[in-house]
C-alpha cells in the first residue's frame, strides 16, 4: 500500500511539473489575400506572337506579431514572364498571400523557424492557385509553379545572417 502511494505521488509530481510548462498551441485562424496584381502591358500584341515564355520568379516571406500570441505571416510571390526572344514583358502577376496564426508555448529560435518556414509552407499552395488563376484569367496558359521548400530557404537565410554577423564582427575588431 505504501508503495502504491509513493508511485502515485511520483506520477502526480511529474504531471504537476508538466503543467508548469506553457501549453503548446498552434492554430491557423484565417487565410486571406493581402495584395494582388496582374499586368499585361503589351497586350494585345503579345497574343499575336508565338508564346515563348521566360519566367522570372521572386519569393519573399515576412511575419509580424499583431497581438498576444497572434502572428501574421505573408508570402509574396512575383512572377514576371517575358518573351524569351524579344525581352518584352508578357505579364506580371503578384500576390501577397497572408495567414493569421495563433501560436503560444513556442519561443525564440523555434518560433522564428515556425514563422519563417512552417507557416509559409502552409500558405504557398494558396498563393500558387491564385497566381495560376490570375494568369489564366489574363488570357495566358496556366503558370504551374513548382512546390517550394521553405525549410531550405529558411536555412539559407539563417546561414547568410550568420555569415554577415561574423563579417561585421571581424570588421569591428579591425
Amino acid at each position: 500500500m505504501a508503495e502504491e502511494n509513493n508511485q502515485n505521488a511520483g506520477a502526480n509530481g511529474q504531471a504537476a511539473g508538466e503543467q508548469d510548462k506553457p501549453q503548446l498551441q498552434f492554430a491557423l485562424q484565417r487565410i486571406y489575400v493581402k495584395d494582388i496584381s496582374f499586368e499585361a502591358p503589351n497586350s494585345p500584341t503579345v497574343f499575336q506572337q508565338p508564346f515563348k515564355p521566360k519566367v522570372g520568379l521572386d519569393l519573399n516571406t515576412t511575419s509580424r506579431q499583431v497581438g498576444e500570441g497572434l502572428y501574421e505571416v505573408v508570402v509574396k510571390v512575383t512572377a514576371q514572364v517575358t518573351h524569351s526572344e524579344e525581352g518584352t514583358t508578357s505579364f506580371l502577376a503578384e500576390i501577397e498571400q497572408a495567414g493569421l496564426f495563433r501560436i503560444s508555448g513556442i519561443e525564440g529560435q523555434q518560433l522564428d523557424h515556425t514563422l519563417g518556414a512552417f507557416c509559409p509552407n502552409m500558405l504557398f499552395p494558396y498563393a500558387r492557385e491564385c497566381i495560376d488563376n490570375l494568369v489564366n484569367r489574363g488570357g495566358f496558359p496556366p503558370l504551374m509553379l513548382a512546390p517550394v521548400n521553405f525549410e531550405a530557404i529558411y536555412a539559407q537565410k539563417k546561414k547568410r545572417e550568420a555569415e554577415q554577423a561574423q563579417q561585421s564582427g571581424e570588421q569591428a575588431t579591425q
